[in-house]
């Protein structure tokens, strides 16, 4: 076995700091619920289901008790009966009873569907189940909005098609029993914020029909369930989180890539070495799915492993057509795809099948988005192997080499901030467009009168007496992406000669500039394609299809100002505060960069305009009369290096992606002409990242100065304060000095 061959390979276990054994999980039980439908009983035993998991039988048992729940088990726990059951036994006590579905994504919609219809088929009844998305056609909406005992949905389908036509769906508001979230997990920052006002018009609207329904919620492991649940919500919740499911035996191997040059604590590509451990999976026939951090490098390492296996090997990501996802699903099912490399497009829960082998290319971010990837394979039974691959980064080196961290504890919360302004305004004229406000109503804030008479002034609503009544001709929810604070992608359209402008994918406006300008090189499905021309007005990136050896990477240079100081707390060497910023960007070149020998072979200008967000940040400012023992090069060197490692260590604490966090340090801060760093919510208007981290400044604090000692680089290296080219000569020490000021 393959397992075995690596345990006692010398080349594998030097670079390897720990091999965890996760011992199999025998089940836990507990009786079929006495309440349950006779037909629903029968269903389940002809099945072979005489008993179900303890989560299962109390998630059910919390339901039918009328509470609303929320399930927090791992991977391949058979959450979907604790929300299918209960639903189902309502349905057939009353068949006009109607469930509503909420999946985070079309792809996952579609699977669940299709189970879903196998316990309705099951039952021998007439229950009637319909995935309504933007796929289903037009003549089938009609009957689903008349007679769907349960509706499978998106949140994007739910914001733009079904809540503003309401009138259509009498039916379903009338009766709407229950309404089930799926990998609830999913739904935090920016698309959490979006969600949870897409939920109060949902419930404004249940409201409005005279309906009341409890919450179902099925949540991937998070520090703070309970009250992320309730919080998305704005329901009271009761937590079910006795898992009783099987596990297999997995083989969780942590491991650091060699160090190709030890003065400067340079390690060997992440990357290549994730590209040769999938490799060598792939020869021995395990089918294998590789998890990377960005598209750039899911599509430069299925360029590699498509060479291996070639029709094969497969990408997925978003930004791909859903046919496209489709096929790949079916293949990994079937195992005619034997490898896949993914972002975390395949964290969530979507059926492919029995992998064997999950390598995940630099630390996901996150505790529980690791033990979602890592779940992937192996889900039913028998041994798998799951191997972290570290990247050179603080937060990856961390966790790497703090494998304790990783396995005891699940430290990061889950944030959405669904009162950020910019959402909620948003979200109060789409509520406004399906309903009149009333006098006295709330939409999650107490200033809702105000931001109501805020619109009447730009003409968007009109006030009668006690009402707000919509009055602008736009349809509000057409114009506002839930997935992104901007509200518009950009196309990505093949001009090839035999491509007929075909559109090959999409981008959010932000990143466009990053991945998009003028000369980059696209990669989609392991193809290359190079950008001819970025039109930001239109909305659009025109591509051509070349073959080159190398891929592009871009330099963003930003500026940050303050607006507004909310939070301040002074102390004899430090200020740290908390509040308003703007932050201007601008993407400066772009490197090309060499497949294979990843080496910098030239690089070019990039004449785009700058852009600027209103956000929120955390900073952290030194006084001048301690600092003269500093020159202004060895501040800036120190600044530097501590900005790095703070940034990437913060989301050691944040349920979030470390890229959802920006950084910025001054030596001389425009608002107080100080030496200042600032970490900031990567999002207009903020979704409380900056909050939770003014909140654990000692802890961050703290956290750095261990990193940074332990680290056995010598001057400073891209596992601690960044590389010495970067920060420069002494950074490692001149850091751990300023550290001193801030502890």
């Amino acid at each position: 076995m393959v397992i075995d061959q690596l345990r006692f390979r010398q080349d594998m276990l030097h670079n390897v700091t720990h091999w965890e054994v996760i011992p199999p999980r025998e089940a836990r039980y507990a009786p079929l619920p006495e309440e349950l439908h006779p037909d629903l009983t029968s269903a389940l035993k002809e099945q072979g289901f005489n008993q179900l998991y303890t989560h299962q039988a109390t998630a059910v048992e919390q339901v039918l008790a009328g509470k609303s729940a929320v399930v927090v088990t791992p991977t391949a726990s058979g959450k979907t009966l604790c929300y299918n059951l209960p639903v189902l036994h309502t349905i057939l006590q009353n068949d006009q009873a109607r469930a509503l579905y909420i999946f985070p994504t079309k792809a996952l919609a579609y699977d669940q569907m299709a189970e879903l219809n196998t316990w309705i088929e099951r039952t021998g009844r007439d229950i009637k189940g319909y995935t309504y998305d933007g796929d289903t056609p037009a003549s089938a909406r009609q009957a689903i909005r008349r007679a769907g005992n349960i509706v499978v949905t998106n949140p994007d389908m739910l914001h733009q098609a079904i809540l503003p036509h309401h009138t259509k769906w009498v039916k379903l508001f009338e009766n709407l029993r229950y309404i089930v979230i799926d990998e609830l997990h999913a739904y935090r920052g920016v698309f959490g914020s979006h969600f949870a006002n897409v939920l109060r018009r949902l419930k404004r609207i249940c409201r409005h029909y005279g309906a009341d329904p409890q919450f179902i919620c099925s949540s991937a492991t998070i520090a703070n369930p309970l009250s992320f649940a309730e919080t998305l919500t704005g329901t009271e919740m009761a937590l079910v989180d006795n898992n009783g499911a099987p596990s297999g035996e997995k083989h969780l191997v942590f491991y650091n890539p060699p160090v190709v040059n030890a003065s400067l604590g340079i390690r060997r590509s992440s990357l290549l070495e994730a590209r040769r451990l999938a490799e060598e999976m792939l020869v021995n026939d395990i089918q294998t799915i590789v998890f990377a951090r960005s598209r750039v490098r899911v599509e430069v390492l299925l360029t590699y492993l498509q060479n291996i296996l070639p029709g094969k090997v497969r990408g997925y990501r978003g930004g791909y057509l859903p046919n496209q996802r489709r096929s790949i699903e079916r293949g990994l099912r079937s195992g005619e795809i034997r490898g896949v490399v993914s972002t975390n497009a395949l964290e969530l829960g979507i059926d492919i099948g029995q992998l064997e082998a999950c390598i995940i290319c630099g630390y996901p971010g996150s505790i529980a988005s690791t033990w979602q990837q890592a779940g992937r394979a192996g889900r039913r039974h028998g041994s798998s192997l799951q191997i972290i691959v570290a990247s050179s980064n603080p937060l990856d080196q961390y966790v790497i080499q703090h494998p304790e961290y990783f396995l005891r504890q699940s430290p990061e919360y889950a944030l959405v901030q669904p009162d950020n302004l910019i959402i909620l305004v948003n979200h109060i004229k789409c509520a406004a467009y399906e309903l009149p406000f009333e006098r006295g109503e709330q939409f999650g804030v107490t200033t809702t009168e105000e931001i109501l008479d805020f619109l009447v002034e730009e003409n968007i609503l009109h006030r009668s007496g006690d009402r707000w009544y919509w009055m602008d001709q736009s349809f509000p929810a057409k114009e506002i992406s839930l997935r992104t604070a901007d509200q518009e992608n950009v196309v990505i359209i093949d001009i090839s000669e035999t491509a007929r402008h075909q559109v090959i994918g999409e981008v959010d406006r932000f990143s466009a500039p990053m991945y998009l300008h003028e000369e980059a090189i696209y990669l989609h499905e392991g193809v290359q394609y190079q950008v001819e021309k970025l039109d930001l007005e239109e909305k659009k990136a025109y591509v051509r299809r070349v073959n080159v050896d190398y891929y592009t990477d871009a330099n963003l240079a930003v500026q940050l100002r303050v607006l507004q100081v909310d939070r301040e707390d002074t102390f004899a060497k430090h200020t740290r505060s908390l509040g308003e910023v703007t932050v201007n960007a601008l993407v400066t070149l772009f490197k090309k960069i060499k497949l294979y020998s990843h080496e910098n072979i030239g690089s070019g200008p990039v004449h785009l305009p700058e852009q600027e967000m209103h956000t929120t940040a955390y900073w952290v400012t030194l006084n001048h009369p301690d600092l003269a023992c500093f020159s202004q090069n060895e501040l800036q060197s120190g600044l530097i290096g501590l900005s790095n490692v703070l940034a990437h260590l913060a989301p050691l604490y944040l349920m979030c992606d470390p890229r959802d966090i920006g950084v910025s340090a001054q030596i001389r801060a425009v608002h107080s002409k100080k030496p200042t760093i600032y970490l900031y919510d990567k999002v207009p208007g903020g979704v409380g990242l900056s909050d939770k981290l003014f909140e654990l400044h000692d802890q961050l604090m703290s956290i750095a100065k261990n990193h940074i000692r332990k680290c056995p680089c010598k001057e400073g290296c891209p596992s601690c304060v960044g590389p010495v080219v970067e920060t420069g000569e002494g950074a490692k020490d001149l850091t751990l000095k300023l550290l001193d000021y801030f502890t």
